[in-house]
């Protein structure tokens, strides 16, 4: 392969990383990474054991002199979110990731990176084969499944981790360690429709939304940030209502972590409404694009003739589905009023999809108040009960009560303060983080997260600052070599 990052520091984790690049790593796909880590661990001659789900962890002995410190899990997840820009061809489940340096940063070219959280995994890599850092006894956690269900973390069994230390090597801000974090909870919602002929009269388009930044459903939420389904399902709703608009398609959004960076739909109306339609279309587009340009300087909103499709969804069913996604809550619905700028409740319209009988729409939403989480959940519900759908609720995930009396946290801010000169900020964050669950399962375990620089986590925007990369590193052997003695 093209190496384009081995001469980036450090040097062997970033190498190390290069080489995840090269494994394909979906969620709910990830025996060939899990295969690349267990073989990792016999060339190093490393101990590793697996539950029956795939969660891997991989041991180190201490170093020397360090033999009396507590033992400590470094922790990341294995898998990626998936996304690509349109007309980008790329199969996931094959296709190596391609790394390029951009202006001080490592993005990949048209997909997700996978930095997150693929730079967590090389540093652990890095500390294993290591001969030449101070550490007491080491578990390396990679756990399975985390972008779509957590699904690792959930299934950690009793016994399966000993050390009682954990970091948790998945956030996305240098100079801040995280301490807390939201709970969440999936919305499903299934709406039935009858196929119908389509209209003989009628002149068929198609009408995109394309260009904006997405982004991660937690992390990003309060960005300003544009939802592509719901500019799409405005210039629908006010079709239907004006010029009889028909709708064959719609699609829109992918993951349940992501904000809709695109979303299409088929359509057609009667000839005689052309000129207005198109009048409407422009007006609603000049309008939508300068609402939003700040935040989404690349929005693209384009109709062009196609083909007459097929078949229509009934008029009955359209109408519903338009006024409940026009309805939908999405975005930051309230403000901690404890600690200033944190999100305390927020939903996300993540996708639209068709089947040949029904539209499934999936939403997610997150609180740090678990009563919070439930009501929007529920507001969620209400709005596509109206509507006659079926709502199907997952079954969440626990959040991350903040314990500022942590010694791993103590020990953390004074390495960095030793290593950087500053303190570092400590928080709690509007995002799933696998430590609430691994917290549920294990009680007592001190944990934190921390990580280096990332942008546009989930989208094909993401990226990597590479100068904090480098302090992530030094942050990791610091906060080792001063772990708590047992």
């Amino acid at each position: 392969m093209t190496k384009v990052l081995e001469h980036l520091k450090p040097e062997r984790l970033w190498q190390l990383f290069e080489e995840i690049c090269q494994v394909p790593r979906p969620s709910k796909k990830e025996e060939k990474i899990l295969a690349y880590l267990i073989d990792f661990a016999k060339r190093h001659k490393l101990d590793y054991k697996q539950d029956k789900v795939g969660n891997l962890i991989i041991t180190k002995e201490a170093s020397k002199g360090y033999e009396d410190r507590a033992s400590i899990v470094l922790q990341s997840h294995v898998d990626m979110v998936c996304e690509k820009n349109d007309g980008i061809e790329h199969d996931f489940n094959t296709d190596p990731i391609k790394p390029e340096i951009v202006d001080g940063w490592v993005k990949a070219k048209g997909t997700t990176l996978g930095a997150d959280n693929g730079i967590g995994v090389a540093a652990q890599l890095a500390i294993l084969e290591a001969n030449d850092i101070g550490h007491g006894p080491i578990e390396c956690l990679f756990t399975v499944d985390e972008e779509t269900g957590l699904t690792g973390a959930f299934n950690l069994e009793k016994g399966f981790v000993e050390s009682r230390i954990l970091l948790n090597l998945d956030s996305e801000d240098d100079g801040e360690l995280f301490i807390g974090c939201a709970g969440g909870i999936d919305t499903m919602i299934t709406l039935p429709y009858e196929k119908v002929q389509a209209e003989a009269d009628h002149l068929p388009f198609k009408v995109s939304v394309t260009g904006l930044k997405g982004g991660h459903s937690g992390d990003d939420i309060n960005k300003g940030r544009s939802n592509a389904i719901k500019i799409l399902n405005r210039i629908l709703w006010n079709a239907e209502k004006m010029f009889e608009l028909r709708l064959a398609e719609i699609k829109g959004g992918n993951l349940h972590n992501a904000i809709a960076r695109e979303a299409f739909a088929s359509i057609s109306l009667p000839r005689r409404h052309e000129q207005a339609f198109s009048e409407l279309f422009q007006k609603l587009t000049v309008e939508i694009k300068n609402a939003v340009k700040a935040n989404e300087p690349d929005l693209k909103i384009d109709l062009k003739e196609t083909l007459m499709p097929d078949t229509l969804i009934d008029y009955a069913s359209q109408t519903k589905l338009l006024n409940a996604l026009y309805a939908c809550p999405h975005g930051v619905m309230n403000m901690s009023p404890e600690i200033p700028g944190l999100v305390e409740t927020s939903t996300n319209l993540a996708s639209v999809k068709m089947t040949e009988d029904k539209v499934i729409v999936i939403t997610s939403q997150r609180s740090s108040l678990e009563t919070g989480k439930r009501d929007i959940a529920d507001m969620v519900a209400s709005t596509f009960n109206l509507a006659g759908g079926k709502i199907k609720h997952g079954d969440g995930y626990p959040g991350w009560e903040p314990n500022m009396d942590s010694e791993i946290l103590a020990i953390s801010q004074k390495a960095y303060k030793n290593l950087f000169g500053d303190n570092p900020k400590v928080l709690v964050i509007h995002a799933g983080l696998e430590c609430g669950i691994i917290g549920e399962k294990y009680p007592g375990m001190d944990m934190i997260s921390y990580g280096p620089t990332m942008r546009d986590a989930h989208s094909p925007d993401e990226r990597i600052e590479i100068s904090t990369v480098e302090k992530f590193w030094d942050l990791t052997l610091e906060v080792l070599q001063n772990a708590p003695k047992r």
